[in-house]
């Protein structure tokens, strides 16, 4: 019974400190945006990419926070033998999704990971125009 009520209040305190920091970390009536993408990886670049992003420059992380990105992860998959994509996903906070992007990429030091990142890596041939990383329709979500 103890272990019960000690794990009951446990969980209680998980979803309290949950509920704080979702407080904390949205605005009222703010709706966060989902996105998700997709990229293909050249095999023999895959060491330096995850090289790269295993220590990422302390000016990139700040910029990706100073333009209202949350939660940004990227995954590796081998989709066949020696066929490798990247998918990221992000949540933005933000209220202008275009403007942040255009402040993101006119940052010098993000031009200059992006000359490290992406040599590693291949457009899809079904990307929209304009995009380098490929959006992706999010068809499911549960919070």
């Amino acid at each position: 019974m103890v272990v019960r009520s000690a794990t009951i209040i446990l969980v209680a305190g998980l979803i309290v400190i949950s509920y704080v920091m979702g407080m904390a970390y949205s605005q009222p009536n703010q709706r966060i945006q989902r996105y998700g993408s997709v990229i293909g990886v050249k095999p023999e670049m895959i060491e330096k990419y995850k090289r790269l992003h295993a220590k990422p420059w302390p000016g990139i992380v700040n910029m990706i926070n100073d333009c209202n990105i949350r939660n940004y992860s990227i995954y590796l998959k081998e989709i066949e033998h020696g066929k490798y994509y990247l998918f990221s996903y992000f949540e933005y906070i933000g209220t202008d999704f275009e403007a942040d992007m255009a402040k993101m990429a006119a940052d010098p030091e993000t031009q200059e990971w992006w000359k490290e990142t992406d040599p590693c890596q291949i457009p899809i041939t079904t990307r929209g125009e304009g995009e380098f990383w490929a959006s992706m329709e999010e068809v499911f979500h549960s919070d």
